[in-house]
């Protein structure tokens, strides 16, 4: 493995766009990780569904202690009783999705070993019948889990106000203005968005 294995994005996104190649300047290398574990990365994208990221990594951990040897797996969250995992932080509805999606797990209906053979949207439309997943969750695990590299999440807030910071534009842009900013960035529109992220100091959690 290369010692960076995005210098060649990197390369590409500096020539293809003067102001994230300001950003990448200031960032440094690109750390982005990709993590096999499926449906712990589902898990705690759900978990991170519209509250911070210090708290969702709070609430990811209690989880953690609260299954136990097992962790965050289909098995441990089906065995959980609710008052377990409500006390680990998740309301009432993360609860509710968390189970959803281990049901669809142990029936076969998501099957993590199939989905790398499927196209972007193939896998979210595989994803999104769960509860609580939608198109966002969805992007986050390509991005995530199976580390597809062309991924634009353009209903993402930290993004969209990203782009808004760095290339001072006077409002959020609205999702057509935000897909034809990124055009130039293809094909690594995941590692431009890493970017933008982290520009603001912040990385959702996976």
């Amino acid at each position: 493995m290369p010692r960076n294995p995005f210098l060649k994005a990197q390369r590409h996104l500096g020539a293809s766009d003067k102001v994230l190649k300001e950003v990448i300047a200031r960032v440094g290398p690109c750390t982005l990780t990709y993590n096999p574990d499926g449906f712990g990365v589902l898990a705690r994208a759900i978990v991170s569904q519209q509250i911070s990221s210090k708290a969702a990594l709070a609430i990811s951990g209690r989880l953690q202690e609260t299954l136990g040897a097992s962790g965050i797996c289909p098995a441990a969250i089906l065995r959980a009783k609710d008052e377990r995992l409500r006390a680990a932080g998740l309301s009432a509805s993360k609860t509710l999705s968390l189970r959803d999606l281990a049901e669809h797990c142990r029936t076969g209906k998501i099957n993590f070993d199939e989905l790398p053979e499927l196209d972007d949207e193939e896998v979210i439309a595989r994803l999104i019948p769960v509860r609580g997943i939608g198109r966002w969750t969805a992007e986050m695990f390509l991005i995530f889990s199976l580390g597809r590299p062309d991924v634009l999440p353009l209903a993402d807030y930290g993004l969209r106000a990203g782009v808004q910071k760095n290339y001072a534009l006077p409002e959020i842009p609205v999702k057509q203005v935000l897909t034809d900013l990124a055009e130039p960035w293809r094909p690594y529109r995941s590692i431009a968005t890493w970017f933008i992220w982290r520009s603001l100091g912040n990385v959702p959690q996976s």
